[in-house]
Parts: structure tokens; sequence; C-alpha cells
């Protein structure tokens, strides 16, 4: 599951967007520690005993709404129980929309059966649509939530923008993803799929369950019945907001303790609002899953130590649902190379303290310039949030 807040967001409650560093004692890395960390190689576990703890002081930053495409994710219900059903239905407009499809297959009464889940798009315009896709990602049914997150996420950013769309004409009903409408889903299984596409028509889309045999665009035509909603899981519906710019305010000196940046908190950094079609009522995206944010980060070294960043499973003792994080970020260059790194690297998932993960290893400039790091994130499905974001300074020596 993309994860239910069922307990923690009663206190969690929506503030400033401004975001102001916390007054908690510094928190100091032991030289054991700081070894280990520069001994790792890009993306593996490093424990770092006594160090790990949400009391580290958090960086204060501005977070910006940027341009992006129209955002629908389907998650409520995450597990769909009915054999025949619109998991979530949304009209969009003409330009890019981004959609997050995130269902099980929950169907158990009278017995377990598997099911197609399948996503549609209806050209609702006049003309001819053309769909064309720019980011793509498809996983295989999985009862492996972590890694349909993770995977899911790394496929996303390495995608390529498709040279050709697909035409689609007045009133017709095609498939977004072919793969998933190839796809037997078990009992249990997930459907995880994550694309971005562009559109020139106003469109209606559809995320269902049907049977195997059936053709998605078949059954969107004779389903009329959309699944009520829970409101316990991630959420669903059409939201304006699906990225954000997040500047640091202030330049980060090495010669400062430990500090993180803590994304996604639903306190700090709130939950966006859209709205749920079938129910004409506001919806909240409780985790943010499927927000992309990019980061930029100032810093100095006036003591010719580098940065260390690293993340961790800070919620690993909420409950059954929070045992094991797993992520994949984009990375600026550092002492590896920029790019794409998933989170364990080595292996599926880290689970709690005293492991860390190291993303990258900042080197300072050698006259002390300001250098700006950046990298993009987005809320790792399956996991507990937040996942901080900690920057460490290291002896390069």
């Amino acid at each position: 599951m993309l994860f239910s807040f069922k307990k923690y967001l009663r206190f969690l409650t929506a503030c400033t967007i401004i975001v102001g560093a916390n007054d908690l004692k510094a928190q100091k890395i032991s030289p054991q520690n700081a070894e280990a960390l520069l001994k790792a190689k890009q993306g593996r576990i490093v424990e770092l005993p006594g160090f790990l703890t949400e009391k580290i002081p958090s960086i204060s930053y501005q977070t910006i709404v940027a341009p992006g495409p129209q955002y629908i994710i389907s998650d409520d219900p995450e597990y769909i129980r009915v054999p025949e059903i619109i998991a979530i239905k949304e009209k969009v407009q003409p330009g890019s929309v981004r959609l997050y499809v995130y269902n099980v297959n929950g169907v158990k009464e009278p017995q377990k059966i598997e099911r197609k889940i399948t996503a549609v798009i209806k050209n609702t315009g006049p003309s001819n649509m053309t769909i064309r896709m720019l980011k793509y990602s498809s996983q295989k049914p999985t009862t492996n939530y972590f890694m349909a997150g993770k995977q899911g996420l790394a496929d996303f950013f390495a995608s390529q923008p498709e040279k050709k769309g697909r035409t689609v004409k007045p009133g017709e009903i095609i498939a977004i993803d072919e793969k998933l409408e190839k796809n037997k889903v078990k009992y249990d299984e997930l459907v995880h799929g994550f694309y971005e596409f562009v559109i020139d028509q106003p469109a209606e889309i559809s995320v269902l369950q049907t049977d195997p045999e059936t053709a998605g665009p078949k059954a969107a035509a004779r389903i009329n019945t959309v699944a009520s909603s829970r409101h316990t899981n991630a959420g669903r519906g059409l939201f304006g907001v699906s990225n954000y710019l997040v500047i640091t305010k202030d330049t980060f000196d090495t010669k400062s303790e430990a500090s993180a940046i803590i994304l996604a908190d639903g306190k700090d950094d709130p939950w966006i609002v859209g709205k749920d079609a079938s129910t004409g009522e506001l919806a909240k995206l409780a985790g943010n899953y499927g927000v992309m944010y990019q980061v930029e980060m100032k810093w100095k070294s006036s003591n010719g130590k580098g940065l260390a960043l690293v993340t961790w499973n800070a919620r690993s003792n909420n409950g059954q649902w929070c045992g094991g994080m797993a992520n994949t970020m984009v990375v600026s260059r550092g002492k590896f190379k920029e790019g794409v790194i998933q989170l364990p690297s080595d292996q599926l998932r880290t689970k709690g303290a005293p492991e860390a993960i190291l993303i990258q290893v900042f080197e300072p400039a050698k006259n002390g310039e300001v250098q700006t790091i950046r990298f993009t994130y987005s809320p790792p499905g399956a996991s507990c949030l937040p996942t901080p974001l900690i920057f460490i300074p290291v002896s390069m020596e």
C-alpha cells in the first residue's frame, strides 16, 4: 500500500508552507561513523550506531509550486473488493497529465479470483485526440509493494518521451497502458503504473477492475458505478499541484553539525488538496505520493569538510506497515556520478536505525566557494513518511 495514515495523521495539521529551523540540539557524528560513510558505495546501507534520530535539526526551506501536469492518483479504494467496478473517473483538459495507478485486487467473496486492473482514456472532445507518452513506468502485478514503488520511480525517472503519439477518435476509449491490459492480477497483488503524457483534446480517464478476458475500453463503456471512497488510504482525485521547487533559505556551512531536510510530513510540508469527481468533495493526498520535489540547496565548506547525504526509515517503530523503506531519487554529481539511484541499491529495502542509506558525498570546492546541490525526491510508495534527508559534514582526509 502507499500507506494508510490512520493513526499519526490525527495529530498532523496543515501549517505554513515556509519551514523554519528547529531549536534541537546539534547532532554530531562519530569518527567511526564518518569513516564508514566515506568507505561506503553509493546507495548502500551503512550502519551508524547512536546517530540516527528524528531530533536532528531541520534545514529551513521555501516550497514553491512549480509548473507541472494535471495530476490524478488512484489509491482509494486501494483494495478493489468488487469484481467489476470503476475505481476512479476524472475529466482532464488538453495539456500534460500525470497518472498514478496504485490498486490491488481485493476480491475474496465468494472466492478469490483473478482480475484485470487497467487504465483507459476517452476522447471527449470534438476532434481527433493525440496522446503521447512523456514518462512511462509499468510493473508486473506483485505482492512485493516495496519493489513496485521503488522500481516504479526508477523506471519513471529513466524513461524517455515517445516520438510519436496515438490517435483517438471523438468518443473513442483506448487503454493507456497495453501492459495492464495483458496482466492477470491475482488476489492481493498490486497493480502499479506511473505515467505522464500530453493530450490535445479534453478527455476522461478511468481506472477500473474487470475480468481478465474483457478489454478495458469495452468494460469502461458498460460500467456505470464508481467505487465509494473510504478516505483511509493515500487518496484519489484530480490535483492541481504535481511539482514543487524546494529552495533552502540559508547557505549550509560544513562547520555546522548534521541537519536534515524533512519533506512530506503532512505538517511543515502539508498534503496537497484536489477534488474527487465521483463525490464532488475535496480530496486530500495523504503522503503527496507521485508529487515531484526538485530540491536546491546551497552549501559551502569553511573547514575543508565534505557533505554526505543519507536517508533512513525514521518511522520504523510505527506499526507493522512501517518496518521497511525503499526509494529512488535523482541526485547531482558528487563523489559519485549524477543520475538515478535506487535506495538501497544492494538490497530491496532498509529497516530502521542504525541503518542509513548513502545517497551521495559532495566534495568541498578548492577555493571554498558556494556550491549548489540538486536532487529530485518523490515520497516512496509503500513506505511510511517522512523519510528524512540528512546532510552530514565529513572530513575527506
